[in-house]
């Protein structure tokens, strides 16, 4: 199946449909009902479950690399020290200086969350994955936030019983 294939790369529906032929114009149309498709949802999800036997992605692995970047500490990478020195008329000066840690010195869970490492014009910048995401999505797969609110109440209706005439009478009289 075309459609399922092109829909495999970018989740795009309507960008799928394009590249495997329909008119642009029904393209988001055409994406719509293929992927109510049952045919198309099987065909789908056996390719999604072949990819994940293939990769060795699994749930397990993809919480733990979260967990990884989730739970970094910047000072694993670096270190702010403050140091005094006299100078010659007797006084200190206070400076801070910065220390990098070994790459080879990292765990492999440390070195996971690094994002980058890139020489800049004040020296080597170490960028770790985003941290809040990380932790915005594990909070997520274990529940912790609910994005839908569910409300259960019971109302009464004074005019239930009423008939369509008597609900005139009570319009009418304000």
């Amino acid at each position: 199946m075309r459609f399922v294939d092109e829909w495999l790369i970018d989740f795009n529906g309507k960008q799928a449909a394009i590249r495997a032929g329909y008119s642009a114009k029904t393209a988001e149309a055409t994406a719509a009902r293929l992927l109510r498709h049952v045919k198309v949802q099987a065909e789908i999800a056996r390719r999604q479950k072949d990819l994940q036997r293939r990769t060795e992605v699994t749930q397990e692995r993809v919480v733990k690399e979260l967990a990884r970047v989730a739970f970094a500490d910047a000072t694993d990478y670096v270190q702010v020290e403050t140091r005094t020195v006299e100078k010659n008329d007797g006084t200190e000066l206070s400076y801070q200086t910065v220390t990098l840690t070994e790459t080879a010195e990292l765990s492999a869970d440390q070195r996971a969350a690094i994002a980058g490492i890139k020489q800049g014009t004040n020296g080597v910048e170490v960028k770790l994955h985003d941290k809040i995401k990380a932790l915005e999505l594990l909070g997520r797969h274990i529940g912790m936030f609910n994005d839908k609110i569910e409300v259960r109440a019971t109302v009464e209706n004074p005019f239930a019983g009423l008939s369509t005439e008597e609900l005139r009478n009570v319009i009418d009289s304000g």
